[in-house]
């Protein structure tokens, strides 16, 4: 089983500052820095240090290159992803001395995916193999549409959430995966999971709840496991991490306890350390963790 993510990639500016800046208020930056960053490629990153095989498709400008020869150091095929004109979409994030950060996205190449080069790079994979979508590139649901006509395992991150993916086909979702902004944002009610389930009852749902933990419930039952504790330094690619490390312990046939156990130990190593990409951590680091 192969997976392809189908995703962005951008360049991230981390600003660290002793508050997230408000309306009106300018501060003083505490340190600057440059990662490798954007939902998608988190996840591919997370994916491969946890030992699946993945390919990255998605699109950066010239100015992202570096991008690209850096997730393929990582172990991360990267013949599908497109170079083109334009800027490679970044994020400017703030990170603040508890570890919570405030991002505004810009876009970028994310955005200039047309469907031709879509269907050309789907077509190289089949009804054994995973599509995994985040909500940072344009034309999600024919994606979804098109992993689906060719048979594939739809797991789709609905991140960052706007009110537009309510009018996604979430019915061809296999897996969706939600932190509790995105999960209350798509059920519209409390409680997050009892709404989901019965707006769409066949899909496979996973609940990340921070500090709390993570619940899983599809048809064939539902289980909650504790999140592993550790000093937070930056919460960016928590998600990422977990959901990267849920779908390669998937691929393995582990339960869905174990899978869980292992997505929350490795979130956790992640937010002890700065950056986004390169705050991902190795299997061989994540189960020394667990011993």
């Amino acid at each position: 089983m192969r997976i392809c993510n189908f995703g962005s990639l951008n360049i991230d500016y981390v600003y660290r500052v002793a508050h997230i800046v408000q309306p009106g208020e300018t501060i003083g930056g505490q340190s600057f820095e440059i990662f490798a960053g954007g939902k998608g490629a988190n996840q591919s990153v997370a994916l491969a240090r946890a030992g699946a095989s993945v390919a990255h498709a998605g699109r950066v400008g010239e100015d992202g290159r570096w991008l690209v020869e850096k997730l393929a150091d990582l172990g991360v095929e990267t013949q599908h992803i497109h170079v083109g004109d334009g800027r490679t979409g970044h994020a400017i994030i703030q990170v603040d001395q508890t570890g919570q950060n405030a991002i505004v996205l810009y876009p970028g190449a994310n955005h200039q995916i047309d469907r031709t080069r879509i269907d050309r790079t789907l077509d190289h994979f089949g009804a054994a193999d995973v599509l995994l979508l985040q909500n940072e590139i344009n034309d999600v649901p024919y994606l979804i549409e098109a992993g689906r006509r060719r048979g594939m395992t739809v797991c789709f991150n609905p991140a960052p959430f706007d009110e537009t993916v309510r009018e996604y086909p979430l019915d061809q979702v296999d897996l969706l995966i939600v932190n509790e902004t995105e999960g209350r944002g798509l059920a519209g009610a409390d409680p997050i999971i009892p709404t989901l389930a019965k707006q769409y009852p066949q899909t496979r749902i996973i609940l990340t709840q921070g500090k709390a933990g993570a619940t899983y419930h599809g048809p064939d039952g539902s289980i909650s496991v504790p999140a592993v504790s550790v000093d937070v330094v930056d919460t960016t690619a928590a998600g990422d991490t977990f959901i990267g490390y849920f779908l390669a312990a998937r691929a393995e046939g582990k339960s869905v306890k174990a899978l869980l156990e292992l997505a929350c130990a490795a979130a956790a190593i992640c937010v002890a350390k700065p950056g986004a990409t390169d705050s991902i951590p190795s299997r061989e680091e994540v189960q020394r963790s667990c011993t």
